[in-house]
């Protein structure tokens, strides 16, 4: 079978979704920030040679690759696209990555957790794959709920502002109308009045 790509744009003028016709991660996702972290996994690794590229993610069917926007996309999108597809026939997309597993643990094992979970997975995180990207839940204190962005969403601007806003709104109106949610590393008090 002949592998193909075909190349998508996402929300966030810095990042763009490249999708295949064959897997490139059967289970999870997974999100590089530098090309220390990817050594089992030589596509990722080899886009990472290319100038200008901050983060590469895997998920099913594709991989969404950012750039600091220092550079046009025609200046490097033909080069990803060589490199994607060069590397492809010989990518196992059963591949392990080595998670936090403290945090997704004591993440998972939470109840309330797969509550959230599950109104995000039939709300918020189909729109955010479609776009090349999805977050993951890092910390739930009972009444603050902090979430990681991953692949486009990462550095996009609507993610930090528009996108949180809906997922406070849709937790509030389907799970707890007192909840706040913010993005990991935003220490500043969120405080909101009910909507």
């Amino acid at each position: 079978m002949e592998i193909r790509t075909m190349i998508q744009s996402t929300p966030n003028p810095n990042a763009l979704k490249f999708v295949l016709n064959v897997p490139v991660k059967s289970e999870g996702k997974v999100t590089y920030k530098n090309a220390g972290q990817c050594q089992h996994n030589p596509m990722a690794a080899a886009l990472f040679t290319i100038p200008n590229i901050t983060e590469v993610y895997f998920f099913d069917n594709y991989v969404t690759v950012t750039q600091d926007g220092n550079v046009d996309w025609d200046q490097i999108e033909e080069q990803i696209k060589k490199t994607i597809l060069e590397y492809a026939p010989d990518h196992d997309p059963n591949f392990q990555v080595d998670e936090d597993k403290k945090t997704t643990t004591a993440v998972s094992d939470d109840p309330e957790i797969a509550k959230i979970n599950a109104i995000l997975d039939s709300t918020i995180r189909p729109g955010l794959q479609m776009d090349g990207g999805d977050l993951q839940i890092v910390n739930f204190d009972g009444m603050n709920l902090t979430v990681s962005y991953q692949g486009a969403c990462g550095s996009c601007p609507s993610s930090t502002m528009g996108t949180l806003k809906a997922i406070e709104n849709i937790l509030r109106d389907q799970y707890n109308p007192e909840i706040t949610v913010q993005t990991e590393g935003n220490t500043e008090e969120h405080t909101h009045g009910a909507y």
